[in-house]
């Protein structure tokens, strides 16, 4: 396993493009209420990194191998979608929940987060999802320290999650970012304390748990892209890009006007 260790230039580049791309959540949360469609906010989005931030969608025509090039700019991820939905026609509804994920390339350098939304008055079972996801992200947050380990990651936001009576989806992880929108590490969302990789001063990766309120196992639809559960439940993800620091760490893709960090009770 090949992890690239950031130099102090690099860690500056790694600052601005998180926080852009969680300015340009910011910008969209006014847009996203119950008759706008997925399609338009992508739209927004797409428009506010070129000329705005005069930075690059990473997303859009994104090919990994196996894949077909991602046709959008964002993802958005409505209800039951797990992860990677594609923007189209589709109205939100009041109660929906919605995930927008974004990432921006700025100077060769990449900023990944992802928000859950609320359209109106989501049901008392979608938004206990999405908080006790919000604190399973911050779990994983915490646990983020030089000479610590992945699994440590993973094991606070498994353990959390099925305290709650809930999931873990194991097929997607997160993951190191830098020049590259996928590096090394995989940063999975389940696993066992003390196991894993060291971490490092330097390393910067992703945390992005995706939490169903019923069973794992999830399917990808025929556009290639978006994946479901397949029990059809709710499903909610939030994510932060991370540095690992000589004391801790730092959250690269916050702004002023992201979430706070929520009272955690590990």
């Amino acid at each position: 396993m090949s992890v690239t260790i950031k130099t102090p230039e690099e860690i500056a580049k790694m600052r601005v493009a998180g926080r852009l791309a969680a300015e340009v959540l910011d910008f969209i949360a006014p847009h996203v209420r119950a008759g706008v469609t997925t399609g338009e906010l992508d739209r927004l989005c797409h428009d506010y990194i070129l000329n705005v931030q005069l930075a690059t969608p990473a997303p859009l025509n994104y090919a990994p191998p196996g894949y077909q090039p991602f046709p959008k700019s964002i993802c958005t991820s409505v209800n039951h979608v797990v992860c990677h939905g594609v923007p189209g026609e589709k109205k939100l509804r009041a109660g929906d929940i919605v995930n927008l994920d974004i990432t921006v390339i700025k100077d060769g350098y990449h900023g990944d987060t992802s928000r859950m939304f609320y359209l109106a008055q989501p049901s008392i079972q979608a938004r206990r999802l999405c908080d006790v996801t919000y604190e399973c992200l911050w779990l994983g947050i915490d646990a983020v320290q030089p000479g610590g380990r992945l699994g440590d990651i993973g094991y606070a936001i498994q353990t959390h999650a099925e305290e709650h009576g809930y999931s873990v989806v194991r097929e997607f992880c997160g993951h190191g970012i830098g020049r590259k929108f996928h590096e090394e590490p995989q940063v999975l969302h389940y696993g066992r304390p003390g196991t894993g990789l060291r971490l490092e001063p330097g390393m910067t990766f992703t945390i992005e748990p995706m939490i169903n309120a019923g069973k794992p196992e999830i399917r990808q639809l025929a556009d290639g892209w978006t994946v479901v559960t397949k029990d059809h439940s709710l499903s909610a993800q939030w994510e932060h890009t991370v540095l690992v620091t000589d004391s801790g760490y730092e959250v690269l893709t916050l702004s002023a006007k992201a979430p706070q960090k929520p009272p955690l009770h590990a």
